[in-house]
């Protein structure tokens, strides 16, 4: 018999007792709480330039982020010149785990002097390979469609930025750029990833394609490749491999139309997402109509999608991207819409918590 005396007081604390001990088998006992990333978790990531300075860095770092992603230098990259960045923001308390790489126009428009610019690519791999840089994430647009945004006002008149196919479909090509269709361009990038794939595999870099966005049918004329999930599916493919990968991103897939839940087990159970982008969107036309708003207004299920990239034990960087325009930072002259990262990061990493205690 329990020694606990049958009086009010007593009845209460038994079933306090009770009701702690059966809370103890659904939930992290409180000694693990706060929930927190590892090795084996999704983690946080901002925004950088790659000269940020001490106070720019803490701004990060007292959001509890503690990844930074950023441009990389011209190509090609060197070994000195990346370990230079990366050990400056490991003194600031940020890992560099991420750098874009971009300027080879040749290779995407399949011209002359291509071969020279992925000469250059590979030597960047292998360059961030010897650094110890796990991703580099990249862009294969023949042309953006950016002219198609315009901005609208959203809850309490803050920023939306929203998209109307209407508005550039028949906009002509640009002379620098030309018109490609969509065969012309699933060319290139076979040629460009049987290149630098292997190249990346014997690095351990990963190579992250980030998806078109604007994912309009077509841009100034040109086809465009990762327009769909269906052209995801058939990038990844190419080179079957989880250096070759893309950046998953659960608000543009809404905007082709797509189930981002969907999309995210079917990329991560193949382990070629090597990236994500975290925002929310409301759709009103796959891939021609939709507004960017608040990660928790739009009709991407954040919190489902966190949950599915915890399940498959997807453990690279997340990127709350994109925040909204918000007074606070408009009546402050370079702020950098900084408010508006800290509810995009607080959110997200109520989501990644949220996710983590199950």
């Amino acid at each position: 018999m329990s020694e606990i005396a049958f009086t009010r007081r007593g009845l209460i604390g038994a079933a306090g007792a009770a009701c702690l001990s059966g809370a103890a088998g659904r939930a992290a006992p409180r000694s693990a709480w706060p929930l927190r990333e590892g090795s084996a978790t999704p983690k946080l990531c901002m925004l950088s330039g790659p000269t940020a300075d001490e106070r720019a860095m803490r701004r990060i770092t007292q959001l509890g982020v503690n990844h930074a992603i950023m441009s990389g230098p011209r190509l090609p990259w060197e070994e000195a010149q990346l370990r230079q960045i990366m050990e400056r923001f490991q003194k600031g308390g940020l890992t560099v785990s991420n750098m874009m790489i971009d300027g080879f126009p040749n290779t995407i428009y399949g011209k002359a002097g291509r071969d020279r610019e992925i000469e250059n690519i590979q030597k960047s791999i292998r360059a961030a390979g010897r650094a110890g840089l796990p991703v580099i994430e990249y862009n294969f647009y023949a042309h953006r469609a950016t002219e198609g945004y315009f901005d609208e006002i959203g809850r309490g008149g803050a920023g939306m930025l929203s998209f109307d196919y209407d508005k550039i479909k028949d906009l002509p090509p640009l002379p620098e750029e030309g018109a490609h269709s969509i065969d012309e361009m699933w060319a290139n990038v076979t040629y460009f990833l049987k290149a630098v794939v292997p190249v990346a595999a014997e690095s351990r870099v990963r190579l992250a394609l980030h998806p078109n966005d604007p994912p309009a049918p077509i841009s100034r004329g040109s086809g465009q490749i990762m327009g769909s999930v269906e052209g995801w599916q058939r990038l990844v493919s190419i080179v079957p491999s989880p250096y070759n990968g893309i950046t998953f991103d659960c608000g543009v897939t809404r905007e082709m139309g797509h189930d981002p839940v969907e999309a995210c087990r079917y990329f991560s159970k193949r382990d070629c997402i090597n990236h994500v982008h975290f925002r929310n969107v409301v759709m009103r036309k796959p891939r021609e109509k939709y507004t960017e708003v608040f990660p928790d207004e739009g009709e991407v299920d954040m919190a489902a999608v966190m949950k599915e990239l915890v399940r498959q034990k997807y453990s690279r960087l997340i990127y709350p991207e994109h925040p909204r325009g918000l007074d606070y930072d408009r009546e402050r002259e370079g702020s950098g819409d900084y408010a508006g990262w800290v509810f995009n990061v607080g959110y997200a990493r109520a989501m990644l918590q949220g996710a983590l205690d199950v």
